[in-house]
């Protein structure tokens, strides 16, 4: 039996949705842990990294959030060790669902040594979570609990383990279990009437509570140290929001009945009529 007086944290290995190494050609992130996003379509959201020298061992990073697209956290270990790691999506731990703040005694997620797994929603069993995808922050798993202090941000801490040569592993691979993923339209949590504030508070991306699906996990042994080796922060933003930051680039549509050249030297360089101005009408 596990005790937290033994064991300061409670952790899981994900055995239904672990992927092999060969799968992408993975680049170290801060301390040994990469992060990425990857939707449903295989496709791996572009990062725009703006970590900062001050926070040595964390990563921070603008994506692009796509309403109603389904998305699960990929992570590897490039470690020679065994990792626990805290994932919180909006502030929430994935695995308990209450308010995260990546400490040692949250429940964890383990990761092998070089092992590569991806999280996909939020756990409500040892055998089922409710899929992550897009949505307004109004309709986001945060909200439903009243929190919005992390909205928009998904975290993961890693956890060294401590050496206890003389713990045993309890961990065990089960059969591996592919998760079904439903082609049907991610199930909301919305249905309260809100108010302007409320609706431009919306204006902000989150993550939903989704359809369930099958992921199954086994409890371990693991003590982790004191402090998280490395810190991930990803933050989620409309694509509106990341043009008027600078991140990407939105080209001008082009007029196809109207070449941009033309009308440039107009007026053959004498001065305009200012704007609302309605010259006189002449007699000759």
């Amino acid at each position: 039996m596990l005790t937290n007086r033994v064991y300061k944290a409670l952790l899981f290995i994900l055995t239904a949705v672990s992927l092999p190494m060969a799968c992408a050609a993975w680049q170290p992130g801060p301390g040994d842990v990469s992060v990425e996003i990857v939707g449903d379509d295989g496709r791996v959201l572009r990062q725009f990294d703006v970590s900062r020298a001050d926070e040595p061992g964390a990563g921070r990073a603008y994506l692009e959030a796509v309403k109603g697209k389904r998305y699960g956290i990929r992570i590897r270990n490039h470690r020679a060790d065994r990792i626990g790691l805290v994932i919180a999506v909006d502030g929430r731990n994935i695995i308990s669902g209450k308010k995260s703040h990546l400490r040692r005694d949250e429940p964890m997620y383990l990761l092998n040594p070089y092992q590569t797994a991806a999280y996909d929603g939020w756990r409500t069993s040892d055998t089922r979570v409710h899929r992550f995808y897009f949505t307004e922050a109004g309709d986001s798993y945060a909200d439903a609990f009243g929190d919005r202090t992390a909205m928009g941000v998904i975290s993961v801490a890693a956890y060294a383990e401590k050496p206890h040569p003389r713990h045993k592993r309890l961990y065990r691979n089960e059969s591996r279990e592919d998760a079904a993923r439903s082609a049907a339209p991610p199930a909301t949590l919305g249905g309260s009437t809100k108010s302007a504030p409320a609706e431009q508070a919306d204006a902000q991306p989150g993550t939903g509570f989704g359809e369930g699906v099958t992921s199954r996990v086994v409890r371990v042994r693991f003590e982790p140290s004191h402090q998280p080796f490395a810190k991930r922060f990803l933050k989620y933003e409309w694509r509106d929001s990341l043009v008027q930051m600078g991140f990407i680039r939105a080209p001008a549509p082009a007029n196809r009945f109207w070449p941009e050249h033309v009308g440039q030297a107009s007026g053959q360089g004498y001065a305009p009529y200012p704007p609302g101005y309605r010259p006189p009408s002449y007699r000759w």
